[in-house]
């Protein structure tokens, strides 16, 4: 029999309204909704099933908002007795992953991705970093590219090795501009810009790392109960110590999904199941590997449905 994957989505999967119907049904979920109010000192719930959007979208309420409502999520899950053999997150995912695993209370997850998200959206001036998404390039070759262009002074670099063909690059507003003008000279298609308040997972975010590390060190690590695959490395790791050390590496590292999901295969995972808003990571794992069973938990019916 082969293994189970939770994986969790990180920023952009989250929508006004999501979450509700699971606050709404399940008592456990609910807590967890009120749980984020009383620890963020502040009504984020509201904020979540009502908007407005433009709110949802700082940075710094949607880190809360997707960790809180995807943990709500696993919480349904929990109450079932389903448990998983793995766990990962995507970027910020990895927080909801941690709190899966057992190394990180919910209460701490919450207050830290609030002043992670906080961190990550002052580090840089607005209009200085920019990030987009590049279609069709090889990764070697794209590589290559960032380098050259971050020796004429603009710094650029690969942020999120998503699947293949899909890579995204941040770094300086002219940097990401300079490559995506060359992309074709890697192989890629096009590059499309995409919509974030930083340059983030480049070294652009050095400064958000610092003052987290800050705050992760005032927070207790446990072991995990359930191997992590992290971002930083796309290994597992059991350390709490390791985690809390990555998690500073995380912000201004590249994600490696790509890697990080043939890892699991490696490790004989054969169903992925995707807790939280949006569908994102369902997406990525099916141009990752055609063969593996994939699930869905993003609302209640789908949960009932995977039931």
């Amino acid at each position: 029999m082969g293994k189970v994957a939770f994986v969790f989505p990180g920023q952009g999967a989250q929508a006004v309204g999501m979450g509700k119907d699971i606050y709404d049904a399940v008592p456990s979920s609910r807590e967890i909704f009120e749980t984020a109010d009383k620890v963020l000192g502040f009504d984020l719930s509201t904020m979540i099933f009502e908007g407005p959007d433009a709110e949802l979208k700082q940075t710094f309420n949607t880190q809360p908002a997707l960790l809180t409502t995807s943990i709500a999520y696993l919480e349904a899950l929990r109450v079932k007795g389903i448990q998983a053999d793995y766990v990962a997150g995507h970027s910020l995912g990895e927080y909801s992953a941690l709190v899966a695993a057992g190394a990180l209370s919910f209460a701490d997850a919450v207050s830290i991705v609030r002043a992670r998200g906080n961190f990550m959206e002052k580090a840089v001036p607005g209009g200085q970093g920019a990030m987009a998404a590049v279609l069709g390039a090889d990764r070697e070759a794209l590589s290559q590219l960032c380098v050259e262009v971050s020796e004429s002074g603009h710094i650029v670099e690969l942020a999120n090795i998503n699947c293949p063909g899909q890579i995204v690059i941040s770094g300086s507003y002219l940097g990401v501009a300079a490559v995506s003008e060359r992309v074709k000279e890697a192989g890629g298609k096009r590059a499309i810009s995409l919509e974030v308040s930083g340059p983030f997972h480049s070294s652009m975010m050095k400064v958000a790392a610092e003052q987290l590390e800050v705050e992760l060190n005032s927070v207790s690590f446990q072991e995990p109960k359930i191997s992590v695959v992290a971002n930083v490395t796309a290994q597992s790791v059991t350390s709490g110590e390791a985690l809390s050390k990555l998690l500073v590496q995380q912000v201004y590292s590249p994600v490696l999904w790509e890697d990080s999901i043939n890892y699991l295969i490696g490790q004989g995972v054969d169903t992925f199941v995707e807790i939280g808003p949006g569908s994102v990571l369902t997406g990525l794992i099916k141009k990752i590997d055609k063969t593996v069973k994939l699930i869905n938990i993003n609302s209640l019916e789908s949960l009932e449905k995977a039931l």
